[in-house]
């Protein structure tokens, strides 16, 4: 090996090492419940979900628009895991990710502005290339709350991406936001560059539970 295959071979391995050093760091940082990745979805399960769609999902061009992905469906489909695969594979490809339920969101938002710290709690939803909004649709906001949601989405609105999760439709999103003028301007906003996917299969826990009292079972 020549001098100069072998620095190019050392440097190459130097950025490896920094990659992986920024990667996790990125993780730690994003509060995700869970670094499961798409390997993990058991799409077998979800016969009418088309792997396809996911897996393109999972190219990330939509991030590099930055644009947006709703993943919705009834509790316990796995949209979660499917929302979390995706930030993972952001943060891989260098890109800075943050988790958050809607509910979370909004009540950190409120204290924030009780404290006199609202601009800088925006920042925390602002600043990541990719924001994973978690249940929407679980709790309905009120209409203060909805109000500073508002302002994440319509400032994130093409300058990064939201991977968001619900239980609801979104004809239902006015009930969540308590109002339906708001419900309809966040999902113009969110709506205009986005790839919508709709799982509406069995319940992943409920199998899993089912299974552990089966096994029980078969012990008795």
């Amino acid at each position: 090996m020549g001098y100069l295959d072998f620095l190019d071979l050392v440097l190459s391995e130097e950025l490896a090492v920094r990659d992986d050093r920024r990667f996790r760091q990125g993780l730690r940082l994003s509060k995700l419940p869970h670094h499961k990745t798409l390997d993990e979805y058991d799409f077998s399960f979800q016969p009418d979900l088309d792997p396809r769609k996911v897996k393109d999902l999972a190219t990330l061009s939509f991030v590099e628009g930055k644009a947006n992905a709703a993943l919705l469906g009834p509790p316990g489909v796995g949209k979660t895991h499917i929302a979390v695969a995706l930030a993972v594979a952001a943060c891989r490809a260098g890109y800075s990710i943050y988790f958050t339920s809607l509910d979370n969101m909004a009540r950190n938002l409120k204290a924030a502005e009780t404290a006199g710290r609202l601009t800088n709690k925006l920042g925390t939803y602002l600043r990541p290339g990719v924001l994973v909004v978690d249940e929407v649709g679980y709790q309905p906001l009120e209409r203060a709350e909805t109000n500073m949601v508002f302002q994440v989405i319509s400032k994130r609105y093409e300058k990064g991406s939201i991977i968001l999760t619900s239980n609801k439709t979104f004809s239902e999103w006015g009930q969540v936001f308590g109002d339906e003028v708001l419900a309809t301007a966040i999902l113009d906003r969110l709506l205009h560059h986005c790839e919508v996917i709709s799982i509406n299969g069995p319940s992943y826990r409920l199998k899993n539970r089912l299974q552990a009292i089966e096994r029980e079972n078969d012990v008795a």
